[in-house]
């Protein structure tokens, strides 16, 4: 299916990776559903910014590893261009990269040994406004935000305390990994208004995104109920 063939409301894709080869069968992979249009490539930070303020995609895919630096693109991206939705690939597992690439605005970090199906549920996601890390390296995050945390200049207060009834309720499905479509329908709620809940919950806890969201109800939840962790 060519570009042209698209439907008008499919989701646009950019791509950005040094590795040629890669980066082909990436593009065929996602040309070949109907629901995402390939709208752009390049092979570089300067190319990938290029990209979003020429294109302006709602996903760009990054390599972290591409000459200027994915991290680099990911923060001007993110500074100039918010609409589009970073997602950082990469076959890096360290758990540094997970941290910075998500301080610098990515929205998802995926490795690159995922299937092609997986690939584009989490595109599909975090166009919707998910975000996404891979279960192994979701401890790390978790273990960073606990480190921050118990900085000496940080209270050790419930960080949800000022959180209403009705966004602890959302928190606690996010936390169930539920999309905002699912939450909506679990809590007989426009998607919508789950969004509004969402935004003001971010701010409310100082996180960036949902994932640091997710893991902070984890991380309290743990705190107030030890034998739980110790159960898993």
């Amino acid at each position: 299916m060519t570009r042209s063939d698209k439907p008008g409301e499919a989701l646009r894709v950019a791509i950005v990776d040094d590795h040629a080869l890669f980066r082909d069968g990436l593009r065929q992979v996602l040309e070949a559903e109907p629901t995402i249009e390939v709208v752009g490539e390049g092979g570089s930070a300067d190319e990938a910014i290029a990209l979003a303020r020429q294109q302006l995609p709602e996903v760009i895919l990054l390599d972290i590893d591409m000459p200027g630096g994915g991290l680099e693109a990911a923060r001007a991206i993110a500074d100039q261009f918010p609409v589009t939705k970073i997602v950082m690939l990469t076959a890096s597992e360290q758990d540094d990269h997970l941290i910075a690439a998500l301080k610098a605005g990515a929205r998802a970090f995926v490795l690159k040994g995922v299937s092609a199906r997986e690939l584009i549920r989490i595109l599909q996601a975090v166009a919707a406004g998910d975000s996404y890390v891979p279960p192994a390296l979701a401890a790390s995050l978790l273990l960073e935000m606990d480190e921050a945390s118990s900085a000496p200049d940080t209270p050790t207060d419930n960080p949800l305390k000022d959180l209403t009834e009705r966004e602890r309720e959302i928190l606690e499905c996010l936390a169930q990994g539920l999309t905002n479509k699912e939450i909506g329908e679990r809590l007989f709620l426009a998607e919508k208004t789950v969004k509004h809940y969402m935004t003001n919950i971010l701010q409310k806890l100082q996180v960036r995104n949902r994932v640091e969201a997710a893991l902070l109800a984890q991380r309290q939840a743990e705190a107030q109920d030890p034998d739980s962790a110790d159960e898993d």
